[in-house]
């Protein structure tokens, strides 16, 4: 993409309703404008970012055979009556009726909705195991929507559901989502600690929340700064390894990491002194098992072995994906603006003229933008009639994590200057030695 055709409506200023980092550099970096409260239109670079995550949770949930559907965004009030959480759910669902006076909601979850689905067609346990899930907007009307994407009303989430015989397939089922959960952070360049939490107007025993450490998180969490050490890496899974499963959630979850709602102090206590930490975390996604709650008062039930209707064990599964974005931006940013990991990034690499109009520096421009593009990479070339100043300030503001500066001094030379904007260091290389490294460093993301 050239920039010069490209819509990036950045602002010089801080935006005076912007409390928190993520917020204000989302708005300053031309990624979202606000419609109204907590409800934002998604401007080119931060739809490009909001793909990049979607596609990768997409990926992981299809390695563990989890099954992509899409659900409607409006329910029938009628089904959450069913389940009894109608009048429970209070002043955070959006109630409507429709022309012909039904009641309706805007969907805040989905529970309710994929058990009918699934009463509808699986009538028998050979059918199980059987995980569904979809990425779609949702909507809560939270009473002092803040902090930009983190606190929205409206916001972008996948929601994933599973269907068990037993409780011992469904706990299998949790375990499984926790390793994908970790794979899928890990990928978008996050330290997610999965941390023993309140399960809410969902219900069940047994939840994890996935936070992420940060100054400005809503939650207060308690941990074993041991668990910061944890890594998933490049292990290989297999998904149908229970004891394998198993193993990871007890390695991330056996240390002492909570949330504020679940906070035990003595247990708190028996953390040698030097690792115990307080600090606030960003809720990221969150895992729920709930056993037959929800399949028992719709009726969700399969022929057993034995011939008999049993109801199914359930749990749920969600990821913040519109929020994750903030989230990113508060663990990963300076005072100059973003610094997207590059398995996010929504540009793998910038390349900024120093002489636009200048023969030799708009050919060597072009040349980089051809090799890059060749190697399926998307650079983003800022061919602008721009001072040089205003093209540093605008590739720091954005965030790109690696960028390619040509100039005429520089070609004299032979050489282009590659810069790493996490550390801020320069090195001069031929173009096609630059062109070369930065492949070389997103052949692991591609």
């Amino acid at each position: 993409m050239r920039l010069s055709r490209y819509f990036l409506p950045v602002l010089k200023e801080n935006p005076s309703e912007a409390q928190i980092v993520s917020h204000r550099l989302m708005l300053r970096a031309g990624m979202i404008k606000q419609a109204a409260a907590g409800i934002y239109s998604w401007l080119p670079m931060g739809f490009k970012v909001l793909r990049k995550l979607e596609n990768i949770i997409h990926e992981e949930q299809a390695r563990a055979g989890h099954i992509a559907i899409q659900m409607p965004i409006i329910q029938s009030a009628d089904l959450w009556r069913e389940s009894g959480r109608y009048d429970d759910y209070g002043q955070e669902m959006l109630r409507m009726k429709d022309r012909h006076d039904r009641d309706m909601l805007f969907t805040p979850t989905a529970e309710e909705l994929v058990t009918d689905i699934f009463r509808g067609h699986v009538n028998s346990y050979k059918d199980l195991p059987l995980t569904l899930y979809q990425i779609q907007w949702k909507f809560r009307d939270e009473i002092r929507p803040r902090f930009g994407v983190m606190r929205g009303r409206e916001f972008y989430m996948k929601d994933g559901y599973n269907f068990d015989l037993t409780k011992e397939d469904a706990l299998h089922a949790y375990n499984r989502h926790l390793v994908t959960y970790l794979r899928t952070y890990e990928r978008m360049g996050l330290q997610a600690i999965p941390m023993r939490a309140d399960s809410g107007p969902i219900g069940g025993d047994n939840t994890h929340e996935f936070l992420v450490l940060a100054d400005t998180g809503e939650s207060e969490v308690f941990y074993d700064s041991a668990v910061t050490d944890l890594s998933f890496g490049d292990r290989q899974i297999d998904y149908d390894d229970r004891a394998q499963c198993q193993a990871i959630l007890e390695e991330f979850t056996s240390k002492y990491a909570r949330t504020d709602e679940t906070h035990d102090e003595a247990l708190f206590n028996q953390v040698p002194e030097d690792r115990r930490r307080v600090a606030r975390g960003i809720e990221v996604g969150q895992i729920f098992y709930f056993g037959t709650k929800y399949s028992e008062a719709m009726g969700a039930t399969v022929q057993g072995p034995d011939g008999k209707p049993t109801p199914v064990h359930m749990g749920s599964h969600g990821i913040g994906v519109s929020r994750l974005i903030g989230a990113i931006i508060e663990a990963s940013h300076d005072d100059k603006g973003i610094i997207w990991p590059e398995g996010v990034t929504p540009f793998h690499c910038g390349i900024v003229n120093l002489k636009q109009g200048d023969d030799e520096a708009d050919a060597a421009c072009d040349k980089l933008y051809g090799a890059l593009t060749a190697l399926g990479l998307e650079p983003l070339y800022d061919d602008r009639n721009e001072r040089a100043g205003g093209k540093f300030a605008t590739m720091d503001l954005i965030g790109l994590p690696w960028r390619i500066t040509v100039g005429p001094r520089g070609l004299k030379n032979g050489v282009v200057e590659l810069t790493c904007r996490r550390t801020g260091e320069s090195e001069e290389l031929s173009p096609e030695a630059a062109v070369t490294k930065v492949a070389e460093i997103y052949e692991q993301f591609i």
